[in-house]
C-alpha cells in the first residue's frame, strides 16, 4: 500500500458520527507536495475502494473526499457512489464554466457537495448554489468572521460544518450558532465532574477494571469477577463465540473461556467489555478510537523492538481516553488502577518509551505525518508497514463493536 490513509470523524449535533473525512498522503516524504494533489486523491480513492474497502475505513458512514479543480473537470467523482461519498471542493478551486457544469452534474446525480474552508468573497462563493454543506475553519477564522459567513450564506438549504474544533468551548460556540456538523478532536477532551456526580454503574465498572488488572489475579478470582456481572459474562461469551475467534466448539462458561484463551487474553477482553459499558453515555467515537489505539499498539509492538510488550501497549491504547469516559482526571483514575508503571507514565503524558509509542499512534490517527515519520524513524519502523497495520486495527475494531 503506497498511500497513507487516516480518517477524522464528523459529528452531528447529538455527537453521533455521521461521516469521516479521509486524510492521506502519497509517500514517506516528510512534506506533502501540493502539485501532486490530483494523484494523491486518485490514489486514495483506488486504495479506499479497491484495496482497503470503504466499509472498513468509514464503517458505512459517508466518506468526505477532497477534489482538486482538475479532478472535478475530468469528472472523477462521477465514478463513485453518491450515497457513500461527499465531494469536498477545495477552497482554491476557481469557478468557471467547466467547474459549474461539473457541480451541476454532481448535484443532479445526488452527491453531497461540500465547500471546504469557505470565506466570504473567496473563490468558492459562486458555487454556493450547488452546496449542501459549507465548512468553516475554526482555527483560521475569528468569531466575527464566522458570524459574517453565516449572515452572508444564511440558514436555507445549506448546512454549516465547523472544522478544526479542538476544544469543548469551540464545540459549544458552534452548537449555539446553529452549526449542524462538527469536525475535530473536541470529543477527546474530558469534562471533569466531582466524584459524587459520576454514575454508580461507572464506578462499578471501574472497580472491575481495578480488580481484573491486579498482578496477582488468578483463574478463580477472574471467573468470580465476571460471573457476578450478568452483562459482563453475557458479552464475554458472545464475543468469544463469534467468528472473530473461530473456535470449533461452543464456549459455554467463563471458566471454559479462561482455559481456552488464557488469563492474559481474558483480562484483555474483560477490560474491553467493561470499558465499552463505561462508554454507554459518551460519543461512540471515544470507544472506537480507544480500541483502534489498543489494537494498533498491540500490532506495532514487534515491529519496533517491543515484542513481549503487546499486552501493555494494548492496555495503554485502551485506557488512553478513560478520563473522558469517567469524567475524572487521569491521575486520579490511574492512582487506583493496577497497571504497569510504564503504561501509567505514558498515560500521564510523561516521557518514556511507551509514551513515544502512544504519541506515534496519535500522530498517525490525526494525519500529523511529520510527527509520525519522526517517531517511526526513531523506532526503526518501516513506515510503509503502518498503513496496513492501521487497516488491520480498523477491521478488528469494527468486528469487536459489531458483535
Amino acid at each position: 500500500m503506497d498511500v497513507f490513509v487516516a480518517r477524522q470523524p464528523i459529528f452531528d449535533r447529538q455527537q453521533k458520527v455521521c461521516g469521516y473525512e479521509l486524510l492521506y498522503r502519497m509517500s514517506t516524504e516528510n512534506q506533502y507536495i501540493c502539485a501532486n494533489g490530483d494523484r494523491a486523491t486518485s490514489d486514495v480513492i483506488a486504495n479506499s475502494f479497491l484495496l482497503i474497502g470503504l466499509e472498513t475505513l468509514t464503517g458505512g458512514k459517508k466518506a468526505y473526499i477532497n477534489f482538486t479543480e482538475n479532478l472535478l473537470k475530468t469528472g472523477l467523482p462521477t465514478n463513485l457512489p453518491p450515497n457513500m461519498v461527499a465531494v469536498e471542493i477545495l477552497e482554491d478551486v476557481e469557478h468557471c464554466e467547466e467547474i459549474i457544469a461539473a457541480c451541476r452534474k454532481l448535484k443532479k446525480m445526488g452527491f453531497t457537495i461540500v465547500l471546504d474552508d469557505f470565506v466570504v468573497n473567496g473563490c468558492s462563493e459562486p458555487l454556493l448554489e450547488f452546496a449542501d454543506i459549507v465548512k468553516i475553519d475554526f482555527v483560521n477564522t475569528t468569531p466575527a468572521q464566522r458570524k459574517n459567513i453565516i449572515r452572508k450564506v444564511g440558514f436555507g438549504k445549506i448546512e454549516f460544518l465547523a472544522e478544526k474544533v479542538e476544544t469543548r468551548e469551540d464545540f459549544e460556540q458552534a452548537l449555539e450558532m446553529g452549526y449542524s456538523y462538527f469536525q475535530g478532536y473536541f470529543f477527546s477532551k474530558p469534562v471533569i465532574m466531582s466524584c459524587r456526580d459520576v454514575p454508580v454503574y461507572k464506578l462499578n465498572y471501574l472497580r472491575i477494571l481495578q480488580e481484573v488488572n491486579r498482578p496477582d489475579m488468578d483463574f478463580g478470582s477472574l471467573d468470580s469477577i465476571v460471573k457476578r456481572d450478568v452483562s459482563l459474562s453475557y458479552k464475554l461469551l458472545k464475543f468469544i463465540n463469534s467468528a472473530a475467534f473461530g473456535f470449533r466448539t461452543k464456549i459455554t462458561s467463563t471458566r471454559h473461556a479462561l482455559v481456552m484463551l488464557g488469563i492474559n487474553e481474558i483480562k484483555k477482553w474483560v477490560s474491553l467489555i467493561a470499558l465499552h459499558n463505561l462508554a454507554e453515555d459518551k460519543p461512540d467515537e471515544i470507544m472506537t478510537c480507544s480500541v483502534i489505539r489498543a489494537r494498533l499498539g498491540e500490532l506495532v509492538a514487534p515491529k519496533i523492538g517491543l515484542r513481549g510488550c503487546e499486552s501493555d501497549l494494548f492496555m495503554m491504547g485502551l485506557f488512553s481516553m478513560i478520563d473522558v469516559l469517567i469524567s475524572r482526571p487521569m491521575s486520579v483514575i490511574l492512582a487506583d488502577l493496577p497497571i504497569c508503571d510504564q503504561v501509567k507514565t505514558a498515560l500521564l503524558g510523561q516521557a518514556c518509551r511507551y509514551y513515544d509509542v502512544l504519541t506515534m499512534i496519535k500522530a498517525y490517527e490525526k494525519a500529523d505525518w511529520a510527527t509520525f515519520f519522526r517517531y517511526a524513524e526513531d523506532f526503526g519502523l518501516n513506515e510503509n508497514e503502518m498503513p496496513e497495520l492501521y487497516v488491520q486495527a480498523l477491521e478488528w475494531t469494527n468486528n469487536f463493536l459489531v458483535v
